[in-house]
C-alpha cells in the first residue's frame, strides 16, 4: 500500500522531469562539488590529519554520545577557541553541520511575538529552521535592499534578518557593507550564513565579513567546513551568551550525537593547513577569473565573481539536455532545476577549483558556448 504510493509520487517526479537519482562520476573532471581548494582530495591533509590523530592519542570511533553527555572533550573546546579567534569573535561553538547550525539558531531564538526576514534565495536549513520557529517569517525580494526595509518597517518584536555571504545557486555576494547599516537603524540582528565564503574568502578562511570587517557588527554567524575546507562540520560564532545559549536550547545541538574525534582534528588540521597554504585562495581567484574571461560574451550567464558559476538553460529538459551533453564529453556539471530555482531560471551550476587545469575551463567554456548557440 505505502509502496503504491511512493511509486506514484516518484512517477509525478519522472513526468515533470524531477526526478533524482544517485550517480557515481568518479571519472569525469569536477566542476560541481564544492571542493573549491582541493583540500578534500588533499592527501598532504589527509596524512596531517592522520598524524594529528595519533599525536593526540586519539583512538575513538565515535563521541558515544551529546556533547552533554559523553561526547564533549578539551580538544573540541581547544578547537572552539581557534576557531573563535580566526572568525574574530567571542566564542564558536561547533556543530555537525551548517543545515542543522542554522536550523538551531532559527528554530531556538526566535520566539513567539519576533519577526525573522529572510533572503527568498536562502539555503533551505534557514527557511527549514524558520519553519520550526512561533516567530513570524517572511522572505524579502533577493539581495534587494529596498524590499527588505519594507519588510523591516512592519517587523515586530525582535527582528532577525537571515542572509548568505555567497548565494549557492547565482554565487553573487550578498551586499553587506549596505546591508549592516540598514538592519541596524531598525534595531534588528543578523544571521549570516558564511557557508561558501568560509575558506575561500579572508584571512586564514575568515569568511567575507571578517574580510570587509563587519564582524563586529553581525550577531550570529555560522560557517561551514564541508565545503572549501574539505572535510565535515561547522560551526556559529557570536558572543558567549549566544554559546551558552544554544548549549542549553537548541534541540539540534543537544539531542544529536557529537562530530567524533577525527572530525574535529580534520577542522583543526584543516585551517592550519590553509594557514601555511595561503595561495590557494589565489589560485581559486585565477580559475574564477580565467573561466570569466572565456565566458564573458554568453548572454544566459548570471554574474558571479565567486567559484559558482551558473548559465541559465530555461526549462527543466532544455538544463537537463545541456547537462547530459556536457557529461557525455567528460565534465561533471549538473543541472539546477525548478522549483529548487524559478521557472524559467534553470541552469548549469559550475563550480570552479584550484585543480581544475587552465586547459579544463577554457574547454568546458568553448562546450559552453557551443551548447549555448
Amino acid at each position: 500500500m505505502l509502496d503504491t504510493w511512493f511509486d506514484k509520487k516518484l512517477q509525478e517526479r519522472d513526468t515533470q522531469q524531477l526526478l533524482r537519482s544517485l550517480i557515481n562520476t568518479n571519472e569525469r573532471i569536477d566542476f560541481t562539488s564544492n571542493d573549491y581548494l582541493g583540500l578534500a582530495s588533499s592527501k598532504v591533509l589527509f596524512q596531517i590529519i592522520a598524524d594529528r590523530m595519533k599525536q593526540l592519542g586519539l583512538h575513538q570511533n565515535g563521541a558515544s554520545g551529546s556533547r552533554l553527555l559523553s561526547g564533549n572533550s578539551e580538544y573540541t573546546e581547544q578547537v572552539e577557541t581557534k576557531l573563535a579567534a580566526i572568525f574574530k569573535g567571542q566564542a564558536a561553538l561547533i556543530f555537525n553541520s551548517g543545515y542543522t547550525a542554522n536550523l538551531a539558531i532559527l528554530s531556538s531564538i526566535p520566539q513567539r511575538g519576533d519577526t525573522i526576514i529572510y533572503d527568498e534565495l536562502a539555503h533551505t536549513c534557514v527557511k527549514d529552521g524558520a519553519r520550526l520557529s512561533l516567530a513570524k517569517r517572511f522572505s524579502f525580494k533577493h539581495n534587494d535592499l529596498h524590499d527588505l526595509e519594507l519588510k523591516l518597517q512592519h517587523a515586530e518584536g525582535k527582528i532577525f534578518v537571515a542572509v548568505e555571504s555567497i548565494y549557492s545557486m547565482d554565487g553573487d555576494e550578498c551586499p553587506l557593507t549596505a546591508l549592516v547599516p540598514l538592519v541596524e537603524k531598525y534595531g534588528a540582528s543578523i544571521i549570516l550564513d558564511e557557508a561558501h565564503s568560509t575558506g575561500a574568502i579572508g584571512e586564514q578562511g575568515s569568511g567575507l565579513a571578517v574580510a570587509l570587517e563587519l564582524h563586529d557588527k553581525i550577531a550570529i554567524r555560522v560557517y561551514t567546513f564541508g565545503k572549501a575546507m574539505g572535510v565535515h562540520g561547522a560551526c556559529v560564532v557570536g558572543s558567549a551568551s549566544l554559546r551558552q545559549y544554544l548549549i542549553n536550547f537548541a534541540r539540534p545541538f543537544i539531542y544529536t550525537t557529537a562530530l567524533p574525534p577525527h572530525s574535529i582534528a580534520s577542522i583543526d588540521c584543516a585551517f592550519e593547513f590553509l594557514s601555511t597554504n595561503p595561495h590557494l585562495q589565489q589560485q581559486l581567484r585565477d580559475k574564477v577569473t580565467l573561466f570569466v574571461d572565456n565566458i564573458h560574451n554568453l548572454e544566459n550567464r548570471t554574474s558571479s565573481s565567486s567559484a559558482i558559476q551558473t548559465v541559465i538553460f530555461p526549462g527543466n529538459r532544455e538544463a537537463r539536455h545541456a547537462a547530459s551533453v556536457l557529461q557525455r564529453n567528460g565534465f561533471d556539471v549538473r543541472a539546477i532545476l525548478s522549483p529548487t530555482v524559478p521557472h524559467g531560471l534553470e541552469r548549469l551550476r559550475i563550480c570552479l577549483h584550484t585543480f581544475n587545469s587552465d586547459q579544463e575551463i577554457t574547454t568546458l567554456c568553448k562546450a559552453l558556448s557551443e551548447l549555448a548557440n
